[in-house]
Order: structure tokens, then sequence, then C-alpha cells
């Protein structure tokens, strides 16, 4: 997939806003998931998460979403014909969204900065009854120290309780954007989901990298199993990554093989290599995950000498 393709983004949500509800309805929109195979909440893999209907374990998923513009997606009054480029200059077509679904409670917020290391952009969603919590604040600022472009959606507009107009302003108090780029859903029943995934592709800007230069991989997150060995979700900045290469990671210094790479959609599928921008996985044959810890680079050993 060329980079231009490739959007890698995360949400952005206080705990019960619906963040695992919205992912859900993007995979089904997508078709990652068929309707029939849908568990709630999918993304929640373990079971404490389950239990206890919060997000702790990030897992990444590659979306492949047909985008077709349309007169309405212009923003600012534009006029509109075949060639228009809307806000991060894109056209139609099938591009790759990479979800990385962050936690939402508050004693998670290491993790919801490291896999914000990994993304261009971030989907902010509030919930139109209840607006803006304390901890949302506190990921909003992360994801703009990092830079990220924020989408503001507002969800559970259809509750009785919502009150639009007074949420819509603590949004654009607090990321300075337009009324009108603030988008309207209800994630439970799918209402207006479409157009969530239609603005992660128009302002969410592509990954940028060089697929010749050496290699250099981001660890976002690390985990042991038990019949595989350590596996590491990385975001590839540079370069490639392909089955059976030696890596290196250069905190650690620790050496492996990439007995396995491939995407997450959700499930793990494999693929020859790992290109520059893409998020997917490492099976190694580490024997901890302290060999390989978050924040590290992965890199060829070729290239260390």
């Amino acid at each position: 997939m060329k980079l231009d393709r490739i959007r890698n983004f995360c949400i952005i949500a206080h705990i019960d806003h619906g963040k695992s509800t919205l992912a859900d309805r993007m995979m089904e929109m997508t078709g990652t998931v068929a309707k029939r195979e849908m568990k709630s909440q999918l993304l929640d893999s373990m079971e404490l998460e389950r239990e206890k209907g919060i997000t702790i374990k990030l897992a990444p998923v590659r979306m492949k979403y047909d985008y077709q513009p349309k007169q309405s997606d212009t923003l600012r009054g534009q006029e509109w014909d075949e060639t228009t480029q809307a806000d991060s200059g894109c056209v139609g077509g099938v591009y790759d969204l990479n979800l990385i679904d962050t936690p939402g409670h508050v004693d998670f917020s290491y993790e919801v900065s490291r896999s914000l290391q990994a993304c261009e952009g971030a989907v902010l969603v509030v919930d139109a009854s209840q607006g803006i919590q304390a901890q949302t604040l506190a990921n909003v600022y992360l994801a703009m120290e990092q830079n990220l472009v924020i989408i503001p959606v507002l969800n559970k507009v259809d509750l009785p309780a919502a009150d639009v107009p007074r949420v819509s302003r603590q949004v654009i108090n607090l990321l300075g954007c337009r009324e009108d780029e603030i988008i309207q859903i209800s994630a439970k029943t799918g209402n207006n989901v479409d157009q969530v995934l239609a603005a992660i592709v128009k302002r969410v800007p592509a990954p940028t990298g060089n697929t010749h230069d050496k290699t250099r991989a981001l660890i976002f997150d690390s985990y042991y199993d038990d019949y595989r060995g350590v596996i590491l979700y990385v975001r590839v900045v540079d370069g490639q990554i392909k089955k059976g290469e030696a890596i290196k990671m250069l905190a650690t210094d620790a050496n492996g093989l990439a007995l396995e790479v491939g995407h997450l959609s959700p499930m793990m599928t494999p693929d020859p290599l790992l290109d520059t921008g893409e998020i997917g996985y490492i099976v190694t044959n580490l024997k901890t995950t302290r060999e390989a810890r978050v924040g590290d680079t992965v890199t060829l050993k070729k290239y260390i000498g």
C-alpha cells in the first residue's frame, strides 16, 4: 500500500463515552468483520476488559475503506468537481485505516501516550450528554503534544439527555475548531459513522518515511504468547521488515529473528513484509518482553555491523 493511501489513527475518549462501540461500527462498515461474527467490543481482548467494559490492552486493527468523495465532503464552501481533493489532498479509492484502540480509563495513560506515537491523527469521542471529562482533557493534551490532527466527534446525540449545543461549545473552546468540523453520531446505531471514516481519510495526514532507508520501527506494545513467544506491535517508520530477517533492538541491544510478520484485521494475518508507514506485528524468537521494551526501535541486524 502506497504511503498516501495509509492513515494511522487512534480513538481518544473517556470511559463509557463509546470508544469501543465506535471501533466496532467502523469494523462492520468497512467489512473488516462480518456483522454475524461481531462480538461487542471486539478489540477488548482481555477477559478483565470485557468484564468491566474498559480497554486495557492495545489491539491495532487494519481496515480497508473505499473512500468516494462527495460534494458534501468539502468544507468552507469550496466548489466541488471531479478533481477536488478534500482537506488532506486525498482522492477516491481504497485506503488502509490503521486503528489503535487506546485505553479510556484513567489508570492507563502510559498506554495511551505510547499508542499516540504510532499515529498521525486522533478521533476524539465525547458523550453528548456528559461533555468533556478531566481524563479526556489529559489525553487530548497528549495528542496535541504529538502534533496529531484531532477529529472531534459527539456520540450518543440520539439520547434524550444529549445537550449538543453545550458540548459543542466545550469542544470548540478546547480545540479551536469550527462547529461544522464536529461530527454528530450514534455509535450504537451506526448513524453518521460513515462520516467519521471519510473524515479520517480527508483530515489525517498520510505517514512520512522512506521505504529505501535503513529499517526503523517503533515498538508501541509487546506481549508474551505461551505458544509463539514474544510478539511486537510496531509502526514501521522507514524501510521494511521481512519474514525471516535478523532484527535488533537498539535500546536493549537484543538480537532476534522475525519469524512472522503481518497485519491485524483484526486477527493476525501473515504477510511477506511490513512496509514504511504500516502498523503490524512481528512474531520473534525473543525469550522475554524485557528484550523488546515499549518505545524501543527495531532495526535489521545487518545495518548494525
